[in-house]
């Protein structure tokens, strides 16, 4: 199965892009812990749409008492101070379709992490900035990544995006901005000379999908198939190449 515009129609208007997303991390997990991933490592799948993050406080109070016991003080009230700075700003939406890749070692180590891009984390500044620094993150946490950029409807270039925060040029390894699939390792994290290695694969329509490296040790890698979890998912999805 070629690779086809999930983004635009007639495509887009018979099985939109975000379930289409969601359907290939699931492909991705399930290809992934079918025997792809050693004994001790799993998948997940993640997807976020515009879901909050957030702190629930609560306060558990039986009905039949009264808030405080008798005889004691009265809770006092306290009145914040005025803010020192208050001004508009934009932040981003939270949009995250991704695989997260564990290792079972006692607690989960999240091993590496590959996202399926999408239009909005290409939409602005603010959003390409925080999706770069949400993949830096894990590269210095030592987790890899794998971003893939199907998105056909921005011209963004978030790999350029990635590389800009670590200081990297990337005019000379990298594809030309368009669509892409990119897997990134960072070794010798403790060491004054860290270095980051990085294996790009441009990507085309009507094109079969490659293999990438997926580093899930400092020293082990499994083939991370895109076409056969790509494949698997348009089978799922009833999705036909057109002709």
């Amino acid at each position: 199965m070629p690779l086809l515009d999930h983004f635009n129609p007639p495509l887009s208007r018979t099985h939109p892009w975000r379930g289409f997303h969601g359907a290939w991390a699931t492909g991705i997990a399930r290809l992934l812990n079918l025997g792809v991933l050693p004994q001790g490592y799993y998948a997940v799948p993640l997807v976020d749409r515009d879901g909050p993050i957030e702190i629930d406080v609560a306060a558990l109070r039986d009905p039949d008492t009264t808030p405080y016991s008798e005889g004691a003080p009265a809770p006092q009230t306290w009145t914040p101070p005025a803010p020192g700075l208050a001004v508009a700003v934009e932040l981003p939406a939270a949009e995250c379709v991704e695989v997260q890749v564990f290792a079972d070692d006692g607690d989960p180590r999240l091993a590496a992490a590959i996202e399926l891009i999408s239009p909005r984390n290409k939409d602005r500044p603010t959003a390409r900035q925080a999706f770069a620094v949400k993949c830096v993150h894990y590269l210095h946490q030592g987790s890899s990544v794998v971003v893939v950029d199907t998105v056909t409807t921005r011209r963004a270039d978030l790999n350029a995006a990635i590389l800009a925060l670590l200081g990297v040029d990337s005019s000379a390894a990298m594809p030309s901005p368009g669509l892409s699939a990119v897997a990134y390792r960072a070794i010798d994290r403790e060491s004054e000379t860290q270095q980051l290695q990085v294996w790009p694969a441009p990507l085309f329509l009507g094109q079969s999908l490659p293999t990438l490296p997926l580093w899930i040790a400092s020293e082990f890698s499994i083939p991370l198939d895109l076409e056969a979890s790509y494949q698997a998912t348009c089978r799922d999805l009833r999705i036909r190449q057109a002709g």
